[in-house]
């Protein structure tokens, strides 16, 4: 079973950026999955934030985060990247990624039921 790490995570004042990553191990063929990051604030439910498809030459973005949040992946490193600029307190949340369960989906998921391992999340607090 793979092993997804979240950090960069923190407490940032509102117009700041963060630059998450999430490390993953334990999965032979990282490249030809689907990744994705998910937010959960206080008391909801969790939310797709982004998606990347399996090379990287496809995206998708929650209409809360388009233009200010940027998915990106390294396949060498086994690592996904959300860099977060012009934050928002709105934005206060759990942040996790997550591997789809398809291999090589073609489109990119956007449900939680579409996604199988998942990080144990990172906090990020936007103070106004």
């Amino acid at each position: 079973q793979a092993q997804l790490v979240e950090s960069g995570g923190g407490l940032v004042q509102a117009g700041g950026s963060l630059r998450l990553s999430c490390a993953v191990s334990g999965l032979t063929f990282f490249s030809s999955y689907n990744m994705g990051w998910f937010r959960q604030g206080p008391g909801k439910e969790r939310i797709f934030v982004a998606a990347i498809n399996w090379n990287g030459g496809s995206t998708d973005y929650a209409d809360s985060v388009k233009g200010r949040f940027t998915i990106s992946r390294d396949n060498a490193k086994k690592t996904v990247y959300l860099q977060m600029n012009s934050l928002k307190p709105e934005d206060t949340a759990v942040y996790y990624c997550a591997r789809d369960r398809v291999l090589s989906r073609p489109v990119v998921a956007v449900t939680t039921l579409s996604y199988a391992d998942w990080g144990q999340g990172t906090q990020v607090t936007v103070s106004s």
